[in-house]
């Protein structure tokens, strides 16, 4: 009995022990990958998260703020998120909306946003916008649209002054009319709608979410999830308008923009319409550092706790239109249906009951309910300029994805 409890002890350590080495070989291989990228200016650095269980396989910074190498990259920096807020921000306060009894995503824009009663989108379900089968066009550039003939920025648009005409800020010099948001929903009012209900990924109607959670909780978007999920969860680095509450050498700058701002966007959103909304939308503006979002991620993982319902979370996070060949679920992404790794941003492995979403800045989280898997990838791959596609044709966010499922395999087999 003895004998056979010290082999049973001897077994232990020895399967720990070789535990240990495949982490140490899985987080070198990480390293590998992710210094390939930089070195490759993919990305100049970058935040990585991943977490299996309830253990922190690995949580590092990479890389440098810019290609200059003036500020090392720390956990915690905070990232633009870009379309990761249409998760993070906009599909966590409608969850929390419905949850509160406030909010059914069978509910229709006009009857939500009564200035589309009598258009085209009117019968359109939010069912159907935050699945991205609503026939909306996938963006509108509206700072072009506040130009005239001459190229020149209309009356009523764009100031170097702030005051109470134009209280919106774009940056410390470019502030936006008072009305401008009023003329950007006239814009989309007026938005061609495709006739035929397939998925077209589209975040229009994004930016009409702050009204509708003003109109039903009485708070603006910031303030609803700052009080109702960021707050309660502890998550204490994640927010809009970062420049607010944090100093500057703690965010990420994103793009050199030579066309808008004309100057290299810090501490203000990198998306122009969200910057015309004041920073505060659902289509883009959260900005993060990677323990922030876990902590989110965590409580949608194992839901049923302080802020989120196991139903609600399976609700948002499902399929919703599969016969119409739609992985999306309510704002969540989806793996694709069919695996094409030529069109997919995640790894392979990914089970049906994943769910997450990328961001145009080179952002990426993944939750895997089956393996009780996260990823998060935070970077800043559109520095200095957004032309630079070297993450997505490196195919850099699904190597780094099913390395992590490569691992969880190995020590399956090895139990």
């Amino acid at each position: 009995m003895k004998y056979s409890l010290f082999i049973i002890i001897l077994c232990s350590l020895s399967f720990k022990a070789e535990s240990q080495q495949d982490i140490k070989e899985f987080r070198s291989h990480i390293d590998s990958l992710v210094q390939n990228a930089i070195d490759s200016s993919a990305f100049p650095g970058a935040q990585v998260l991943i977490k299996h269980r309830d253990s922190i396989l690995l949580h590092k910074a990479y890389g440098h703020h810019t290609y200059q190498k003036k500020r090392k990259t720390d956990t915690l920096d905070l990232y633009d998120l870009a379309s990761v807020t249409k998760i993070m921000a906009g599909g966590l306060a409608l969850m929390k909306l419905e949850q509160m009894g406030l909010f059914d995503p069978k509910e229709k824009l006009g009857e939500t946003h009564p200035y589309f009663k009598n258009s085209d989108k009117s019968d359109i379900t939010w069912k159907e916008i935050l699945a991205h089968q609503s026939g909306l066009q996938p963006y509108i550039v509206f700072w072009q649209t506040a130009k005239n003939r001459k190229d020149r920025f209309k009356w009523r648009t764009f100031s170097r002054k702030y005051n109470k005409w134009n209280p919106i800020v774009i940056d410390d010099d470019i502030f936006l009319h008072r009305r401008y948001p009023r003329k950007m929903r006239k814009i989309i009012r007026s938005s061609p709608l495709n006739s035929e209900k397939k998925y077209l990924y589209s975040g229009l109607a994004f930016l009409l979410i702050p009204d509708l959670i003003y109109q039903r909780s009485g708070l603006c978007l910031d303030e609803f999830l700052r009080d109702q999920i960021y707050h309660p969860l502890h998550a204490d680095r994640i927010t809009f308008k970062p420049s607010e509450y944090f100093p500057l050498e703690d965010i990420v700058p994103t793009e050199s923009d030579t066309f808008f701002r004309k100057k290299t966007v810090h501490g203000y959103v990198h998306d122009e319409n969200a910057s015309m909304l004041d920073g505060v939308s659902a289509n883009a503006g959260l900005f993060a550092n990677a323990s922030s979002l876990m902590t989110i991620c965590d409580r949608l993982l194992k839901p049923d706790n302080e802020v989120f319902m196991t139903n609600i979370v399976e609700k948002y996070t499902s399929v919703q239109f599969p016969e119409n060949d739609n992985r999306r679920g309510l704002a969540f992404d989806k793996p694709l249906l069919d695996y094409d790794a030529s069109a997919s941003y995640v790894a392979e492995s990914a089970s049906p009951s994943s769910y997450g979403h990328s961001g145009f800045t080179g952002t990426f989280i993944w939750i895997d309910p089956e393996h009780e898997l996260t990823v998060i990838f935070l970077s800043n791959r559109v520095h200095p300029y957004r032309s630079n596609r070297k993450l997505y044709s490196m195919n850099f966010r699904p190597k780094l994805h099913q390395a992590a499922y490569d691992f969880i395999e190995v020590q399956n087999d090895k139990s």
